[in-house]
Formats: structure tokens, C-alpha cells, sequence
């Protein structure tokens, strides 16, 4: 489900909504009133900080302080919401105040949501375009809702944001990048017996259509002629063949090429590998990487940057039936490397493994993976942070740059030599994982490595933790899927436009 934010230029006090939302900083005496809460204060009689002040609030990012306005705002409710430190108080607190603005906007529309609120309206600081498209943005992402399986669904909240009309453009982006995350969410978040490969692939054809990029299906029989030996490989053990989905986006003064790929098992319950029970109950999620390579084809293809882009999405189902890949089994990658399965649970690589291979045809300037591909990174950074590995430097930090400014975090990670001779095989020209436990999701990254073609610049990023959230919401994240990456793969495209990476 997707809101949708309007702005308006009305004063203060007489926007109607449920709801009026406004910003207070984090100051040494109390909290801070911003702009918008100035203008609320003066409603109030000027009572407002000495009443937040009463009530506990301190202006810390994302707590949420509701008050009635008894009558003096044309809003029945008051939402203040903290953003930390404002501007030039303590740079640098928390993140930086745009991200702060995000992340409160979107804390305060998903509590306010939480109370059936059906319009919201937010005063909060948009002083320029960075601001109303953060504004906007968290807004939007914090209204989601997946309401597919549930009989009590209520509608999105109608959001309005006060804002200039010059910062129309700026909203409209957000409203574009919200559409995409909230595809990726309702993909992840859709039972996994609802999507398996065939219908994942045709939910991609029907966002390609709509959005104006070709698509390309391939079926098991023609993955299996065309030498894909991971994809059919990894999904030789479901009744539910895999796919290969190829999109396009092409801009007619685009002189550079970037290619997607992103890890699509359906539902991986680790083959004859066996997960635990336990940890496949969140296993709907591993087709996260798949989900965000097509929504972010989807917002690049409203944004329109002069950049070709060509997106991967290999779908199988990881099951443990009768003709499922055995540990020992010799797969043949396409492309021609033979790889020995010494763990079917390591099979988000085996079938990117054969797109990175396939993509040298798309003569990429830049080659981009994504994938909830390891335990080993949420033990190395948690839940939140999403690894970058590469093979330039360079290319490693313009990510981490871009997802940066995207408003994701994604931190720098090694690809050591040493963790090479690990995936040495004894019949095979590789193993697809090393015999120590160590530098899991390092080594894993060195696997990919092997497939990127010669000359191309390559980023690969781990978003097993920030893919899904199974803890308590926080900011614009729900529970469940978070549609991670969208935003960064998005920017990345942007930022090769311009020339940037």
C-alpha cells in the first residue's frame, strides 16, 4: 500500500487535518521549537514548549508527544516530534538533521496511523528542497501498512506537507521513491505460497508494463538450455520451477550502462542444507535483493536519468525435495565454471553467480549486486547496517557515498586474499563455501568475485540484516519488510548520470 502527500501553503493554524505534526529539537534547557511549532505556539498562546516540557518531551529523535489543541488549531491534535540537536547546536548528533528530519516524520505519521488517524498534516521544517523531499519521504514510508492477509485493513493515511510550491519537484520525487519501497515491502512481505518464481516473474512483467521498461522471462527449460546451472541447480528440489527475469531502461542520451542483480529465493528453507525451524520463519525475505533491483527500475524509470540500466532477478525456490542438489553435487555456472556444493544453504550466490556471468553481454560500466546473502553480516554489523564489498576502492566508497545520501546505511567492508584459498575445491574449479566458519560473509563476497567480468567495476551488497526487520518498528521501518537497498540503487544509477560514479 502506498499514501500519498500533497503540500500546501496555508498558515499554520487553520489546516485541517486529524493530525498536525511539527518538529522540536533537542536542546540543553528542554526542547526547541522549530518553525512550524513556532507558528503552532502562537496559536497556543504560547504555552506550547512550557506544555511538552510538562509532558516529558525532550526533543529526542523520533519520540512522539501528543497534546490536544482545544479548539486553537483547526487540527483537534498536536504531534510533536523530536529531531535531536537542531541546526548548529551540536553538528554532526545523530546523523545529520535531514536524516533526523526523515526518520521523524516518519516516526510521528506511523504512530499517528497507529491510532487510525485518516489525515495528517506536517508543519516541519522544509526550508528547501532537501528538506520537504525528507519531510515527504519519511511521511510516506512511515504511512505503509501491509494489510493483503488482514480483514480489519484500513486505508492510508491522506499526509500534507507544508511546503512552498517550488518544492513540488522535491515531493514528487519522494512520492516516487516511496511507490517503489512500498513495492519491495508488499513483495517480501506476501507469503511466500503466494509467490513463488512464476508469479514473482509475472508481478515484474506488470510493473515493467506499467512503468515503460522491457522485461524477459525465462522458464526452466530454457534456463536449462541456455546453460544457467546455479538457477536450475538451486531450484531443482521445488515443484515450483525457477525463473530468470531480465528488465530493461534505456534513455535515448545515456552513454553508460548499469546492471542490477539482485538475489531472488522465493523462499529458501536452506535445501537439504536444512535451516533450523526458527530461522525460516523469516525466509519469505530472501527474495529481498530480486524485490529491490525491480522497484528501483520501476522509480528509475519515472526519474528518467540518462543512464541505461539493465536489472537481474533470478527467482528459484530452495526446497529439499526428491530432486533437490545434493552436498557434493558438481554444478556448471553459466559461462562454464564448475562449482562444487558443499552447502545448499550457500545458494543466493549460485544464482547470481550465473547473472554476473551473463551480464558481460550487457558491456556494463558498473556492476551491481544485492542480497540478503549471509547470516555472517547481521553478526558483523547488525540489523541496521547493510555491507558494501567491491572490487575498487573507489567503487566501494561512491556506493557507501550514495547510500549515504540516499538516507541508508551501508558500510565498507574488505575483500581479503587470504580468504581466497577457502573456496578451493578439490574436483571442482570452486567451492561455493570455505571449510571455517571465519569471515563468512567476506568470503561469500570473494565467491562473486570469481563471476564479474573481466574489466568491470563491481559492488556487491549484503542486505541480510536491514532487509527485514522482525523487531519492533522504529522511524519510517515497520515491522517486516523494509524495502532496504531501493533507495541506494536509485541514487547509484543518479549518480553514474551525472557522472558521479
Amino acid at each position: 500500500m502506498t499514501a500519498t502527500i500533497r503540500t500546501t501553503g496555508s498558515p499554520v493554524p487553520e489546516v485541517a487535518a486529524d493530525a498536525l505534526v511539527i518538529a522540536i529539537g533537542q536542546g540543553p534547557d528542554g526542547p526547541q521549537l522549530t518553525d512550524g511549532a513556532a507558528a503552532a505556539d502562537a496559536a497556543l498562546g504560547g504555552t506550547l514548549a512550557q506544555a511538552l516540557a510538562a509532558l516529558g518531551a525532550t526533543g529526542e529523535p523520533e519520540e512522539v508527544t501528543r497534546i490536544p489543541a482545544g479548539g486553537r488549531l483547526a487540527a483537534p491534535v498536536l504531534a510533536a516530534v523530536g529531531v535531536g540537536p537542531l541546526p548548529g547546536d551540536s553538528p554532526g548528533a545523530d546523523g545529520s538533521f535531514t536524516d533526523r528530519l526523515r526518520r521523524g516524520a516518519g516516526a510521528a505519521v506511523r504512530a499517528l496511523a497507529g491510532q487510525r488517524a485518516r489525515s495528517v498534516a506536517l508543519a516541519m521544517p522544509a526550508s528547501d528542497a532537501e528538506q520537504a523531499e525528507a519531510v515527504a519521504l519519511g511521511a510516506l514510508l512511515g504511512g505503509y501498512a501491509f494489510g493483503r492477509y488482514r480483514r480489519d485493513r484500513h486505508p492510508d493515511p491522506d499526509l500534507l506537507l507544508l511546503a512552498g510550491g517550488e518544492h513540488q519537484a522535491a515531493v514528487a520525487r519522494a512520492q516516487v521513491l516511496a511507490g517503489a519501497v512500498a513495492l519491495v515491502r508488499d513483495l517480501v512481505n506476501t507469503a511466500p505460497s503466494d509467490l513463488p518464481p512464476q508469479e514473482l516473474a509475472d508481478e515484474a512483467q506488470a510493473v515493467a508494463a506499467r512503468s515503460g521498461l522491457s522485461a524477459e522471462v525465462l522458464d526452466e527449460a530454457q534456463l536449462a538450455a541456455g546453460g544457467y546451472g546455479g538457477i536450475c541447480a538451486v531450484g531443482q528440489g521445488s515443484a515450483r520451477p525457477p525463473r530468470l527475469v531480465r528488465l530493461g531502461y534505456e534513455h535515448p542520451r545515456a552513454s553508460r550502462t548499469v546492471v542490477f542483480a539482485g538475489k531472488g529465493i522465493t523462499f529458501d528453507s536452506g535445501g537439504l542444507s536444512l535451516k533450523p525451524a526458527k530461522a525460516m520463519e523469516t525466509m519469505k525475505c530472501d527474495m529481498s535483493g530480486a524485490a529491490a533491483v525491480l522497484g528501483a527500475l520501476s522509480a528509475i524509470a519515472a526519474l528518467a536519468p540518462a543512464v541505461n540500466v539493465v536489472g537481474y532477478l533470478p527467482l528459484a525456490e530452495n526446497m529439499p525435495g526428491g530432486g533437490a542438489q545434493r552436498p557434493s553435487d558438481v554444478i556448471t555456472i553459466y559461462g562454464g565454471t564448475t562449482v562444487e556444493v558443499l552447502n545448499t544453504d550457500a545458494e543466493g550466490r549460485l544464482v547470481l553467480a550465473d547473472v554476473l556471468a551473463r551480464s558481460a553481454q550487457d558491456q556494463p560500466d558498473l556492476l551491481i549486486d544485492v542480497a540478503t546473502l549471509t547470516g555472517a553480516q547481521v553478526v558483523a554489523l547488525g540489523r541496521r547496517i547493510g555491507a558494501v564489498m567491491a572490487n575498487d576502492d573507489a567503487v566501494r566508497a561512491g556506493v557507501v557515498a550514495a547510500a549515504r545520501r540516499a538516507g541508508e546505511a551501508m558500510w565498507p567492508m574488505p575483500l581479503p586474499e587470504e580468504l581466497r584459498a577457502g573456496l578451493d575445491s578439490k574436483v571442482a574449479d570452486l567451492a561455493n563455501v570455505a571449510p571455517e566458519r571465519d569471515g563468512g560473509m567476506l568470503v561469500a563476497g570473494l565467491f562473486l568475485r570469481e563471476f564479474v567480468p573481466d574489466g568491470v567495476r563491481w559492488a556487491h551488497l549484503d542486505i541480510a540484516g536491514p532487509a527485514f526487520n522482525d523487531g519492533e518498528a522504529y522511524g519510517y521501518t515497520p515491522r517486516g519488510a523494509t524495502g532496504a537497498a531501493v533507495r541506494t540503487l536509485v541514487q547509484i544509477a543518479l549518480d553514474v548520470a551525472d557522472g558521479r560514479l
